[in-house]
């Protein structure tokens, strides 16, 4: 592992200051942001800053033809990916629709089944829409879409208008033809400006529009609320979806959305206070990324996707409970299968981690739906892009999923792959940082040697390995609740917009794992005469695994500052990222 200190843009630092940060928040954000230009959007976000819903391509006519549909009492079916931004959005399309008067009876709910279906508007999914009794007039998707052309089609043909929303990256053959609208911040032509948005976002966003036209029309009172009790939702799939927190758009949502959340109107949010014993504490950023969202894509990493839908729909404390215990169980199993692949997948990483600038696994014991965290979980430990295959319903063929590091885009690199051969991948698609994809299991070999090819162009002469970034080092006597509360005054922080970890060494006077699966080191470190208590989380592969080190040694740590809340009492806390023994 490389420690890493941040490169500082000298431009935003002086920004920074003019606009009344301190020192150390100056550093903070000047090694996050690379243009002073809209610099107080970013430190101070608003939802006034947020771009005008008609700005994105076809919005206008997608509004338009959804206050028809509205208007004429037609069904309405909403397809959405199975993942937390897909459930969010289907949440945001019904409950506007409803709010705008439509009859829930009127509406038909598609949720793809991420084993048995697959990504996007599938052949199996299609074939069910189109033996329903009734069909929709109108169908609105949301997080998926744009590279599904052949069911699109389908659909038109059989009399179904199909809205596209979404956010993924464009197919080279363009948007599909036979959709209605397609509204994709991602089109070529699309003034847009903030392309880093999440799927629900642009749901949000497009049902935003058909209020405001709602009230030019007359349809609904001028008074009526806005769309903002959405916004929880909106931030939930934000943070999960792990697109850039650099945006000011997206930095105002997490934040309005986490205001709504934590006035717990929702059961669902009332029944995860509940669980975590966390009843006074106010959700964070944490608690959407490491909390929620995992609960809510266990769900349908394990089964079908309508138990999450449920819980988040539930309309009473009981109805929530009884499906947040539902998404435990999934969460508990996910975990176990997680582990196991883990291990499997570490014994074929070894073997090429050393030369390869990627790493592709497969195995026929894989799980499908937990391919994505460990492909990320093998990002984390050996710094280069990553694909994982597990075998589909079809047993000659192999679904997968991709991870990345930062500069390495790879549904660019998927697209090189189908472009140099285009009959290697079945389907892909995907965004900046994640990507899936189907491949024949007999065409293995052939993908990875075509995919490092792609990851070594675009690495160019960079050595592609883990790194550790760090914000430089803290004086012991800054290492405080007070700095504590400066850093935490330019949340929130997430992809592209990290937080802060710092770089130091200790001495260590106490260490010993803890947790139900006791693969996490609580810590005492010292340093000029204080002992900071810390945690480092995942420190073993393997409960039972010999210590990393033993009181007395020197550690060099990079750590993130927290606070630990224990009967009433409020603490500092170190978070430990990495750690080793100091041989300086």
């Amino acid at each position: 592992m490389k420690i890493k200190q941040r490169q500082i843009f000298s431009q935003v630092f002086r920004k920074a200051e003019e606009l009344g940060l301190s020192n150390l928040a100056c550093r903070i954000v000047a090694g996050r942001v690379h243009d002073s230009a809209g610099l107080e959007k970013i430190i101070r976000p608003s939802l006034s800053y947020l771009h005008h819903p008609e700005g994105l391509k076809n919005c206008d006519r997608a509004a338009d033809r959804l206050i028809c549909a509205i208007s004429s009492d037609e069904r309405i079916g909403i397809i959405t990916d199975y993942d937390v931004d897909g459930i969010t959005s289907h949440l945001v399309l019904l409950e506007s629709l409803v709010f705008f008067q439509v009859n829930p009876e009127r509406i038909d709910h598609f949720i793809g089944h991420r084993l048995e279906d697959g990504y996007g508007i599938s052949d199996n999914l299609t074939r069910r829409i189109l033996e329903n009794n009734e069909l929709p007039g109108l169908i609105v998707t949301a997080d998926c879409g744009s590279s599904d052309e052949e069911n699109i089609s389908r659909l038109q043909r059989a009399g179904i208008d199909v809205i596209v929303t979404d956010h993924h990256a464009i197919p080279e053959n363009g948007v599909p033809s036979s959709a209605y609208a397609v509204i994709n911040p991602m089109q070529q032509d699309c003034s847009y400006p903030d392309k880093t948005i999440s799927g629900c976002m642009v749901s949000w966003l497009l049902m935003c529009l058909v209020r405001n036209r709602l009230i030019k029309s007359g349809r609904l009172g001028p008074d009526i609320l806005k769309l903002t009790f959405l916004l929880d939702f909106v931030a939930l799939s934000t943070v999960a979806d792990a697109v850039s927190l650099a945006s000011p758009a997206n930095r105002a949502l997490i934040n309005s959305g986490l205001q709504m959340m934590n006035t717990l109107a929702r059961p669902c949010w009332r029944a995860v206070k509940r669980l975590s014993g966390k009843k006074r504490e106010l959700f964070s950023v944490d608690d959407l990324g490491f909390q929620i969202g995992p609960r809510i894509n266990a769900r349908s990493r394990m089964a079908d996707p309508y138990g999450a839908f449920h819980f988040l729909s539930a309309e009473d404390d009981q109805g929530a409970d009884r499906w947040l215990a539902v998404l435990e169980q999934d969460n508990q199993e996910r975990k176990k299968i997680e582990q196991e692949m883990l291990q499997k997948a570490l014994i074929q990483a070894e073997k090429v981690a050393g030369e390869n600038a990627t790493i592709v696994v497969a195995d026929d014991t894989f799980h499908a739906g937990v391919q994505g965290i460990v492909a990320s979980r093998l990002v984390d430990l050996y710094g280069r892009p990553t694909v994982v295959f597990s075998p589909g319903r079809d047993p000659e063929k192999y679904s997968g999923s991709a991870r990345t590091v930062d500069g390495i885009h790879v549904q660019q690199a998927l697209q090189f792959v189908h472009t140099h051969d285009s009959g290697l991948m079945l389907s892909f698609g995907g965004h900046r940082g994640a990507a899936g994809m189907r491949i024949r299991r007999d065409r293995l070999g052939e993908f990875r040697e075509i995919f490092e090819q792609a990851v070594r162009i675009q690495a160019g002469e960079r050595k592609l390995g883990p790194v550790v970034m760090t914000d430089g080092g803290l004086d012991f006597s800054e290492m405080s609740l007070e700095t504590l509360a400066e850093i935490e005054n330019l949340a929130p922080f997430g992809r592209e917009f990290e937080n802060p970890a710092f770089e130091g060494v200790f001495t260590v006077e106490r260490l010993r794992p803890v947790g139900a699966d006791p693969i996490h080191l609580s810590l005492g470190l010292s340093g000029r005469g204080r002992i900071f208590q810390a945690i480092w989380f995942r420190a073993l592969e393997r409960a039972g695994d010999p210590l990393p080190f033993h009181k007395g040694d020197q550690v060099q740590c990079v750590y993130r500052l927290s606070e630990n809340k224990f009967r009433g009492k409020t603490t500092l806390q170190l978070i430990v990222q990495y750690a080793t023994r100091d041989i300086s």
